[in-house]
């Protein structure tokens, strides 16, 4: 089972590195259904893998030039002040309550990314405005600090879609955001949750190798393609993890529904022009930033 463990902890880097999120809702699942450990021992591990990943595949995408530094440091501070807190909730929480809210996100979130920005994208920017910046940094850091998520498949939706940074750029500047609210949300968390960290530190290596890839990868994928991918695979995710809280007995049932509403929704405001739900939120769809 370590064998597998290490292999698929490879491909999370993979993921972080190239999506600029994805690490945790990654590693959330496969520690708990892979390497069989406890909701919360896994939040506390998934926590030290993806912020020690990040801060490694931040090197390459700085070198890229897909790092934009104020608006991360920034975003992060605010983030580490929210994450800590919400660290300290969630130690004192039920793993499934966390489990089940880890997948509600994420599945709100893929819809964000396929849907893209309905409103003009704001003029080319280096660097995002300190307020707003400041108050999505501790709203996304409570958040995923509460559900033990270095925060990826929230912060490049805040920075891609409300900020309207390219996408190379929000995948980059997000994993200097991810480093460092990890490190807040695992000080939350190790107040009251134990961790392995020998086993951490094994998995932790190989994911980081896997960063290495994706970064060098990100450069060569379009925006607009990186944005639906990142979509469609936090939709899988999500759907997989919601399934797997429902009662044995109706686990399947219930992953075949969540992938069947997903699915439908996907489609209908990633491909379908006349979709009711592509005009949510904005009255005519224009291209999404990054393409």
């Amino acid at each position: 089972m370590l064998v597998l463990t290490v292999a698929l902890a490879v491909v999370v880097g993979v993921a972080l590195g190239l999506l600029g999120g994805g690490g945790s809702i990654l590693m959330v699942p496969l520690l708990v259904y892979v390497a069989g450990m406890g909701a919360k021992e896994a939040i506390v591990a998934s926590l030290v893998v993806v912020g020690v990943t990040s801060a490694v595949g931040v090197v390459g995408h700085a070198r890229a030039g897909h790092v934009r530094w104020r608006t991360g440091l920034l975003f992060g501070l605010a983030g580490m002040a929210g994450a800590f807190a919400g660290g300290l909730v969630g130690g004192h929480l039920p793993g499934p309550v966390l489990m089940g809210a880890f997948a509600v996100m994420m599945v709100a979130t893929a819809v964000a990314m396929l849907r893209g920005r309905r409103t003009p994208a704001p003029a080319a920017r280096t660097e995002l405005p300190v307020v707003k910046v400041l108050v999505e940094g501790a709203v996304v850091g409570l958040v995923t600090g509460l559900v033990g998520a270095g925060g990826g498949f929230l912060v490049v939706p805040a920075l891609a879609l409300l900020g309207g940074l390219p996408m190379s750029v929000a995948v980059g500047t997000s994993l200097l955001v991810i480093a460092m609210k990890s490190i807040a949300g695992l000080a939350g968390y190790l107040a009251t949750v134990p961790i392995d960290w020998a086993f951490t530190g094994v998995v932790t290596a190989a994911a980081v190798a896997g960063s290495l890839v994706g970064a060098r990868l990100v450069a060569r994928v379009p925006g607009d393609a990186l944005r639906r991918g990142f979509g469609w695979f936090v939709l899988a995710m999500g759907a997989f993890v919601l399934a797997q809280q429902a009662p044995e007995h109706l686990r399947v049932p219930a992953l075949l529904v969540v992938a069947g509403i997903g699915v439908a929704v996907g489609t209908c405001v990633g491909f379908v022009p006349r979709c009711p739900l592509r005009h949510i939120g904005g009255k005519h769809p224009v291209p999404a930033a990054g393409r």
